[in-house]
This record gives C-alpha cells, structure tokens and sequence, in this order.
C-alpha cells in the first residue's frame, strides 16, 4: 500500500472540522497530559477526568510523585482500569525524570517510559503541538479508518498506524488521527453511525456500499 494523493483531498473537511481542538482529556500542563494519558489506557477519557482534580491536588508535579511510592498513589487511582500496574508505572517514570521540565518530546524517548506505547506517544506529542513522528491510532481509529476504506481491518493500533503512515503524507499527521478519532466519538459510531451528517460521507466505503 502505497501513499494516496486523493485522501489528502477527500479527509480535508475533517481535518478542518477537528484541527487543533484539544484532546477530550482535561489536563492544564505537560505533567497531568503525561499522566493522565498513562491512566486512560484501557479506560474512558470521562473517567479519568473525574479522578484527575484529587490526584492533582495531591501530586501537583513529578517531584511530588518522585518522592512517593506505589502504595501511596494507589488510593488516588483506585477506580482506574489496572490501577495497580499504573501506579508502579508513573512512580518509577516519576523517579526517573524527576522534574516536569525532563519529560521528554521525542518518539524514542517517550515510548521507553513505563506504560508508553505509540499511541500514547503520538497524543501526548500532537497535544505538546510537536512535530509528528507518527500518527494517532487509538479504538476509535482502529475502527473508523477501515470503515471509510482507508486501510484494511486490523485490532493492532501499531499495525494500523503503520498502515496510516504508508498512506498519507506527513504533513497531516500530527491532525489526522485526532480528526479520525474524533470523526469515531461524535458521528461514526460503532452502531447507528451518522452517516447524513458526516462531512466525509460522499468518500466513505460504508455509507456508499449502505445506499447501494
């Protein structure tokens, strides 16, 4: 599969519905960003919004985390999928950078901390507005991007982001997944997708195989 002029084209009204809107996560700095995308790993945006205000209070920085330990933090992330394996997690990132300024802001660098895949590198980059070195794959992604016919079904986000990358130019990769994902959350539903409302409707393998 190689790069495809005309998706540029035919993914340009949602790039310009979604870009630059902030990620649903409510975080105020690079830290709570950092953090917060490491508890949403298998949970809900939602939830981890309603748990983050307390946690902050509490640990309002990397230093404050550093000196902490897994026992201590576990309160704070209780109601957190895997609350356990996050906490020894960001305590031992904490430990390691140490300071808020230290959190890194290349590919390399953020995916051999603790609990940092791709995925989470690539929001946490486009959100610091760093240049991409990947694109966004998280589950809505994964299901919209095949539904639209961009790229074949796959559940592996790396597998689908490597599919994205070979498709579509850098230059929107810092924009794309979030306008797919984002495409997932409000229109593209799992069912009942709203596909009459969806700007890119006319270029859309499900909604056109649907009206055949």
């Amino acid at each position: 599969m190689l790069f495809n002029e005309e998706w540029d084209i035919k993914l340009l009204p949602i790039l310009n519905l979604y870009k630059g809107r902030k990620h649903p996560l409510n975080y105020e700095n690079h830290y709570q960003l950092l953090i917060m995308v490491i508890l949403s790993t298998q949970d809900s945006d939602a939830n981890i919004n309603k748990i983050a205000p307390n946690l902050f209070a509490i640990y309002p920085n990397l230093e404050s985390l550093a000196v902490s330990n897994t026992e201590a933090l576990i309160p704070h992330i209780s109601k957190v999928r895997n609350f356990s394996t996050k906490a020894n997690w960001i305590i031992k990132i904490a430990q390691h950078l140490k300071e808020d300024k230290n959190i890194p802001s290349i590919m390399e660098h953020l995916v051999a901390l603790k609990g940092i895949g791709r995925k989470s590198a690539n929001v946490i980059m486009r959100e610091m507005k760093l240049p991409a070195e990947g694109i966004i794959a998280d589950l809505h992604v994964i299901r919209v991007a095949p539904r639209i016919g961009l790229i074949s079904e796959s559940k592996d986000g790396n597998k689908v982001e490597k599919q994205l990358i070979q498709v579509l130019p850098k230059e929107i990769w810092s924009e794309i997944g979030m306008s797919l994902s984002f495409l997932g959350r409000e229109i593209c539903r799992p069912t009942n997708p709203k596909c009459d409302i969806c700007p890119i409707n006319t270029n859309c393998n499900y909604n056109n195989s649907s009206n055949t």
